[in-house]
């Protein structure tokens, strides 16, 4: 994102993104605490506004400012919260806030659910905000801790392979997986999953429906799984590593139901080639992206491989680890 600062009370922005939806400029005035910015059309500069009004300083000036994104839209990659935090990026150079990190993450998630309309969690911002080179983040969504795990392996490679496929289910399934989880916790008589286990579940399953339990199942051993994944990376268990990423998808596949023919089918086709240690989607689901670990030396036969297997034009990006959002001087 660029952009200057400019005179008066009235910002602009411009999206050069192909895909964004109509119109690619937006004008509005800053927001004061008796005209608080609101959500309208077009969509995407509905994040835009949700930065600018959670913005955690007080005197932001009018600006003008230009986006622009190599982040594919809708594939479960962080695109929304890669706007949100690079907007608040943006302005933090405008006006400094204090820069508190985690609370920056926090006003980007507020701004998703306030002006985008999407209750998400912490996750994607958290990431964004502070990621770091060569490392994954282990995050801790109550306490809001995220510790760095160490994946620096220079023989290993993350595989991102975009479907290039969005059911129309995508939107409107994530809250309703979210109070369905809700739901499960209060018959159990917790607070959150995160304090429920299996044998919990159990106990209460006369209580349950059968889509709710599923929902609650795969989210306790998913809580489990995450904790055993950062300590097999940490120890150089690749193969663990990749063994969780594969239950993982399962999981998402079968329990959560958020998966879909074309992604199982990337993982499937990834998971048949040697020098791969494990592949699951990413992302809210039913399309999009799958991320793939991988032996850096199998990648362009890991890459054929589907090409030969799937049916539809899948799309690959090749990544390490990096740090979170940051200042590029012009």
């Amino acid at each position: 994102m660029v952009g200057s600062s400019a005179s008066g009370k009235s910002c602009s922005v411009v999206t050069t993104t192909e895909s964004a939806d109509e119109p690619r400029r937006v004008d509005f005035d800053l927001p004061t605490d008796s005209a608080p910015l609101m959500r309208g059309q077009p969509a995407w500069a509905n994040y835009v506004k949700g930065i600018v009004q959670h913005y955690r300083a007080q005197t932001l000036p009018a600006f003008k400012a230009v986006v622009a994104s190599s982040v594919p839209l809708g594939g479960g990659l962080s695109s929304s919260a890669s706007l949100e935090v690079a907007v608040y990026t943006f302005l933090q150079q405008l006006c400094p806030d204090d820069g508190n990190k985690v609370a920056k993450a926090l006003a980007c998630q507020q701004a998703e659910h306030t002006h985008a309309g999407v209750p998400c969690g912490i996750m994607d911002q958290f990431v964004s905000v502070l990621g770091r080179e060569g490392h994954a983040l282990l995050i801790d969504c109550r306490s809001l801790e995220a510790t760095a795990v160490p994946l620096t392996d220079p023989g290993l490679v993350i595989l991102i392979t975009n479907s290039n496929v969005r059911h129309s289910l995508t939107g409107s399934e994530y809250p309703t997986r979210r109070r369905q989880c809700e739901e499960a916790a209060a018959i159990l008589g917790k607070s959150s999953l995160r304090d429920a286990t299996l044998q919990d579940l159990e106990g209460a399953k006369d209580r349950l429906d059968n889509v709710t339990y599923h929902r609650a199942h795969h989210v306790i051993e998913e809580i489990d799984r995450t904790e055993k994944a950062a300590k097999a990376l940490t120890s150089g268990d690749y193969p663990k590593f990749g063994k969780l990423m594969v239950e993982s998808h399962n999981s998402l596949r079968d329990l959560y139901e958020v998966s879909c023919p074309e992604l199982d089918a990337l993982v499937t086709a990834a998971m048949e080639v040697k020098g791969v240690f494990g592949s699951r989607m990413t992302g809210g689901g039913f399309g999009g992206c799958t991320v793939t670990l991988l032996q850096s030396d199998a990648t362009e036969r890991t890459i054929q491989h589907i090409k030969d297997r799937y049916k539809g034009c899948p799309t690959f990006y090749i990544t390490t680890p990096s740090d979170g959002a940051q200042v590029l001087t012009l």
